[in-house]
């Protein structure tokens, strides 16, 4: 019933702008053809000007209503989104007033130069000056805006720096899962073949290499990824199934996940958490990865989030966790229980290394 009364109103609507386009041909008719013209002009006239005014005011309203609530993400908290923002800033300031010049202009002489009996339009096919202004000032412009998005690019685009941390994001329908090196600062080698999550081995780490053997693992969906403040992060990025994307946007940076080719991008995180909950006014506030490629029907909920704190902080609880390898081989010989029935304590990821010599 309900689809019946919207298609009823569309054609009751169309059947009304029918005919009272045809009352308006019969009125020009009455009239005459040129008069009915010249009447519209003015009327279109000024409708256009005050199109302009009420449009403006309108624009001005919502941002200043809205502001705090669209894309309320504040200021950029890594080193590559203060560059991102300024090239944002700096071509909005370009384009801006090329805008409000060019559109006010439009508007107004729609207005002033109306048709009229009193004056006679003024033909000119060209103008080599006019042209020369509108050519050269608009290059100009935009040789300044693409010089710093080159130099901009090449420096968010470049090699991490030596002393980078390294951490690996796996994307999957639909849930992150991180993997941190350990002691050596490398990642062991993966194949998907050997994934198997009941054998404790959701991302298909080859046992035999031995940079495996001190990497920690752990699953967006229990707790969020770590990063230090101030010291850069290289990810390395990779995708289970289909094609993902990690999406920064309070780092205003994101990278396509891929399955089968791992992709890359750097940062310094420049804010704690802490720090952002106080900017924000907001205790719950939490750094976001969300997946910016459509994915399939749970696309919306994929979502993580990252924790950055001190490097203090991030040792502490980098030291309580476990290396998969060592969870993989309790997995596999459970430990017998004391005389008390109580298991003893799983090692540490810095004890790991012995660990290896239990395969």
């Amino acid at each position: 019933m309900q689809t019946f009364f919207i298609i009823a109103i569309l054609v009751l609507g169309f059947l009304i702008t029918f005919q009272i386009a045809k009352a308006s041909e019969y009125v020009a008719v009455i009239r005459g053809e040129e008069k009915s013209r010249k009447q519209t002009n003015k009327i279109n006239a000024f409708l256009l000007l005050l199109f302009l005014i009420v449009g403006l005011i309108g624009v001005w309203y919502c941002n200043d209503r809205l502001a705090g609530k669209i894309l309320k993400i504040g200021e950029a908290s890594s080193d590559h989104g203060i560059l991102v923002d300024r090239m944002l800033k700096y071509t909005l300031i370009a384009t801006g007033v090329v805008f409000v010049i060019t559109q006010g202009l439009l508007f107004w002489y729609s207005f002033k130069y109306q048709e009229s009996d009193k004056r006679k339009a003024y033909y000119f096919p060209h103008d080599n000056k006019l042209e020369l202004i509108w050519t050269v000032v608009p290059a100009i412009v935009l040789t300044v805006l693409v010089g710093f998005g080159i130099v901009y690019w090449y420096r968010i685009t470049g090699p991490a720096p030596k002393e980078a941390m390294i951490v690996e994001i796996t994307g999957s329908q639909f849930k992150w899962e991180y993997r941190y090196p350990g002691a050596d600062k490398e990642l062991g080698k993966k194949y998907y073949k050997k994934i198997n999550p009941e054998e404790q081995n959701p991302l298909g780490q080859i046992w035999e290499d031995e940079f495996n053997h001190d990497d920690v693992y752990t699953s967006g969906q229990d707790e969020p990824l770590h990063l230090v403040v101030n010291r850069p992060v290289k990810l390395i990025i990779n995708a289970k199934d289909v094609i993902h994307d990690v999406g920064l946007a309070h780092f205003r940076l994101k990278m396509d996940a891929v399955p089968g080719t791992p992709t890359t991008m750097w940062f310094t995180p420049t804010k704690t958490t802490e720090q952002m909950k106080k900017e924000t006014g907001n205790p719950d506030f939490v750094y976001e990865i969300s997946c910016d490629q459509m994915c399939g029907a749970g696309h919306t909920s994929m979502r993580g989030t990252i924790v950055v704190e001190t490097q203090e902080a991030y040792d502490q609880w980098f030291a309580s966790k476990k290396s998969q390898y060592a969870m993989m081989l309790e997995a596999k010989n459970p430990p017998a229980a004391d005389s008390a029935g109580a298991k003893p304590a799983a090692p540490a990821a810095d004890t790991v290394k012995g660990l290896a010599q239990l395969k």
